[in-house]
């Protein structure tokens, strides 16, 4: 019994009597957090998730590709318009994941086919963001949004360019086959563009320097990940992904691209035979004539934009699709408010000239699809404080009613812009 007190584990010196077990070796002992720690290890090592039901391996990431025409009629049921920023968007993916699950034969005929990163231009509220995020649920597969604006040069005061895979496997639970045909959205691309249209000779560390950052996990290489985030875990082991399977989408508003459209194209086109109608339409949208020339004069680098090949722009929001945006969708948001009020055992009522109220708002501030949900809030907000624990089964909303709550809400107080 005197030698037993005596025991120890040769790993971390805890004595017999601090551990619950101690296993013995030929010449040591080991304890059992001392084994927990090890399986850790290498789990770590060999990429070994946890058995403990809260994983989530490939299994539940089977990939589900469809044909171009099945990926816009699922589009449509979530987003309204926008049918040529739909059809090119389910032909880049459709040819993304057919280029993913082609059978990889030996040969010297084969062809290999390029990956084909998406980049989106439009207004802000026209469902840039609803797109990709339409496209990742239909596909089943990983998906992560990530802002450009956090994004600096690596070993600057901010994130590195790499953390918006750890995002993608956080997603997957650091499923690492899943994340490497996931989907990565990155907004507000136009925020990192260069100052100038020539070169910076200084450190351009949040504009050029994330370009530069950007281009080889856009075209496809093997990244080291941190999983818990850059500079805050600086002693975590890194996780090795593959990006050249991984479809990045790229969006923003390019505020002011307008007017560098304006320059490269005639829209002054004088004559008898000219139709002034057309002409004034297309001043009106000319983000249709956009193209990758007009990126780079935006502060886009060629490199960039070479790696980024199918361009595609979202058309402003006339009244008409903000009508529909209200009631057609699946998640249209009447729906959701309805669905609200439902479950407090209210049944919902809105005029049609309700909804005429809040599309000329919309329109009014130019807040696209985004404002909508702002100017519904602004009505029913009142109606949703007092209701609950009433009494009331129906609500019916009235011209009169929603003037009466927009024009109390901080809303009505905004510059028309």
């Amino acid at each position: 019994m005197a030698k037993q007190s005596h025991l120890h584990c040769s790993f971390c010196a805890r004595s017999r009597d601090e551990v619950k077990i101690l296993i013995a070796g030929q010449e040591g002992h080991i304890c059992e957090n001392c084994v927990e720690h090890a399986q850790e290890i290498i789990a770590q090592e060999l990429n070994i998730k946890p058995e403990n039901g809260n994983s989530t391996g490939s299994n539940n990431f089977k990939l589900s590709v469809r044909k171009p025409a099945e990926i816009k009629k699922f589009l449509d049921e979530y987003v309204i318009g926008q049918d040529e920023a739909k059809r090119i968007l389910a032909v880049a993916v459709y040819n993304h994941f057919k280029r993913i699950t082609q059978k990889q034969q030996i040969g010297i005929d084969d062809v290999e086919i390029e990956k084909s990163n998406i980049i989106m231009v439009g207004e802000t509220g026209t469902g840039k963001t609803l797109l990709a995020k339409s496209i990742a649920r239909m596909l089943n597969v990983p998906f992560a949004i990530v802002d450009a604006t956090v994004f600096t040069e690596a070993g600057y005061v901010g994130e590195d360019v790499e953390s918006m895979l750890t995002r993608l496997l956080q997603n997957c639970n650091y499923d690492v086959a899943a994340a490497e045909r996931g989907i990565v959205y990155v907004d507000e691309l136009d925020k990192i563009a260069r100052k100038g249209d020539n070169p910076s000779i200084t450190r351009d560390v949040s504009g050029e320097g994330v370009q530069q950052g950007l281009l080889k996990m856009l075209e496809g290489t093997e990244v080291l990940v941190p999983p818990q985030g850059g500079r805050k875990h600086p002693e975590q082991k890194m996780i090795k992904l593959d990006t050249k399977n991984i479809l990045f989408i790229c969006g923003g508003a390019f505020d002011g691209i307008d007017r560098v459209i304006a320059k490269r194209i005639n829209t002054n086109a004088i004559g008898f035979n000219v139709n002034k109608v057309e002409q004034e339409m297309q001043r009106k949208n000319l983000l249709q004539f956009i193209n990758a020339q007009d990126l780079k004069g935006f502060g886009l680098i060629p490199e960039l934009l070479g790696r980024l090949p199918v361009v595609t722009h979202l058309n402003p929001l006339d009244a008409e699709t903000l009508r529909n945006i209200l009631t057609e969708p699946k998640n249209s948001l009447i729906k959701q408010f309805t669905k609200l009020f439902e479950l407090e055992g209210i049944a919902l009522k809105i005029d049609e000239a309700v909804l005429h109220f809040m599309v000329s708002k919309a329109l009014e501030y130019k807040l696209g699809a985004r404002g909508l949900r702002s100017i519904c809030e602004s009505i029913l907000t009142d109606a949703m404080f007092e209701l609950p624990g009433t009494n009331e089964t129906e609500l019916h909303i009235t011209l009169d009613y929603a003037e009466s709550m927009f024009s109390k809400s901080k809303m009505s107080m905004l510059k028309v812009a």
